[in-house]
């Protein structure tokens, strides 16, 4: 078998010069889903090596001992590492390994790769699974890709047939109803200094919202409320964003609008978008990597390359302990790799190239999606000279509370100036309350107005 493109990636990649975006499959094809391929449209079966297990449903119940609000207890503990790539041994796994991070190894002769036995852990709710087995066969991509219809509360394409369909996916991925966070951010300096910009968050995915009907979803032409507030450094505390992530983002862009301490009043805030400065981050990262990737796609051109097995960050369970500090983790050049667990799935590949006549600080963006959750695991970030720029990480755990795989930390290493931006440290934090009950009244200019002015 060729390890670097799958069967099922060589004969979609075949398909996709004739079939370009087409949306939603017949009624045939949907029945797939449940059977050969997953719920949401993973491959069921392992490989033929046995190095990727089948797929038997993921974790859908917290291990015993858990109880909410817990930083979550590992439930692969007793795995032991497969083996380390360090750059003595890189050669042999080169295969298996993405640009960005073959760039990494021949960039700090420091980093390693802990490779752990694959576990298929992602899992959604029964009711998610259902609903993207209903927008299989209608869902369908609106304004040349930059939106989407005919889908609600689960997947949208998970039979997926172009690279803009694949984005879709993790855009509209299951992360719960409603979700509050108390995360660090820090951009590290070159020798190991930093200094934490500590953040408050909060989403209402409309779109997931059991109560919601298709036609108020349309509506409304809003996929996600977003609320972030900054507390700390003193010089920073007190602003407060809200962001309104639309569907269809032709007919609307992103409305947002932001609370200023200085001036004590709120404005909009067009500029919360594309490659401008990410909140807080010291230019380590763009708008729109927020989350490994947000907003509206129509400053690229979207390639489905295929589906290939890679070895990428996975049941980040250890790095997410609330035994460890900020300081066990972030470390000079890179994160502390002791602390990774790395293990070999199938990813689909997609690469983004900025569209002529637009622009963007990167010139090509290649983003690898874990076939079991549609959540972004890696992406290369590249210059305008074609030069690999930055290399991003997500490490990921399956919130098993919520039944939904998200990042605990992202980690986004910059090879031209040997910074990084670690996004999500949580580890000396209250964990993520997947309970919250909000409402989108909850995410007006009247409301930010009000909580700035206390």
């Amino acid at each position: 078998m060729n390890h670097s493109l799958s069967l099922s990636g060589l004969v979609l990649a075949s398909a996709f010069a004739a079939v370009a975006a087409r949306g939603a499959v017949s009624e045939t094809e949907a029945a797939r889903l449940g059977q050969i391929l997953t719920p949401l449209g993973a491959e069921v079966a392992g490989n033929a090596e046995g190095t990727i297990p089948a797929w038997t449903g993921g974790i859908t119940t917290p291990p015993a001992g858990y109880k909410k609000g817990d930083h979550h207890p590992d439930p692969f503990a007793a795995d032991q590492p497969l083996y380390t790539i360090t750059p003595a041994n890189l050669a042999q796994h080169e295969g298996r390994l993405t640009p960005g991070q073959l760039a990494v190894f021949k960039a700090y002769p420091s980093y390693k790769m802990v490779v752990y036995p694959t576990r298929r852990s992602a899992s959604n709710p029964t009711r998610v699974y259902e609903a993207t087995r209903a927008n299989a066969t209608r869902a369908q991509l609106v304004s040349d890709g930059n939106g989407i219809s005919g889908a609600i509360g689960g997947v949208p394409f998970p039979i997926p047939q172009s690279g803009l369909e694949v984005v879709w996916n993790f855009l509209t991925r299951y992360r719960g109803v409603a979700a509050t966070r108390h995360i660090d951010q820090t951009a590290v300096e070159r020798g190991g200094g930093y200094q934490l910009v500590k953040l408050e968050d909060e989403f209402l995915f409309n779109y997931a919202r059991p109560d919601i009907t298709a036609a108020a979803l349309q509506e409304s032409n809003t996929l996600i409320y977003f609320k972030q507030a900054v507390t700390a450094p003193a010089r920073l505390a007190g602003s407060i964003l809200i962001a309104h992530e639309t569907m269809d983002q032709v007919k609307e862009p992103r409305r947002a609008w932001v609370y200023n301490t200085g001036r004590r009043r709120v404005a909009r805030a067009p500029n919360v978008a594309y490659d401008n400065p990410g909140t807080a981050a010291d230019g380590q990262r763009t708008s729109d990597q927020f989350d490994m990737y947000n907003g509206a796609p129509d400053r690229y051109q979207w390639k489905l390359v295929g589906k290939k097995e890679l070895l990428v960050p996975y049941n980040s369970y250890r790095l997410h302990s609330d035994k460890l500090k900020n300081d066990d983790i972030l470390k000079p050049l890179h994160i502390n790799q002791d602390l990774t667990r790395y293990e070999l799935h199938r990813v689909w590949v997609v690469d983004a190239t900025v569209k002529p006549g637009t622009s963007h600080l990167y010139a090509r963006r290649t983003f690898y999606i874990d076939e079991d959750s549609w959540q972004i695991v890696a992406a290369d970030q590249y210059d305008g000279r074609g030069q690999i720029w930055r290399v991003s990480e997500a490490h990921c755990i399956n919130y098993y509370e919520a039944q939904t795989f998200w990042s605990t930390l992202e980690v986004h290493l910059d090879l031209q100036n040997g910074r990084y931006l670690a996004v999500g440290l949580d580890n000396e934090n209250a964990m993520y309350d997947f309970s919250l009950k909000r409402s989108p009244a909850d995410y007006t200019p009247d409301t930010l107005r009000r909580e700035g002015l206390r």
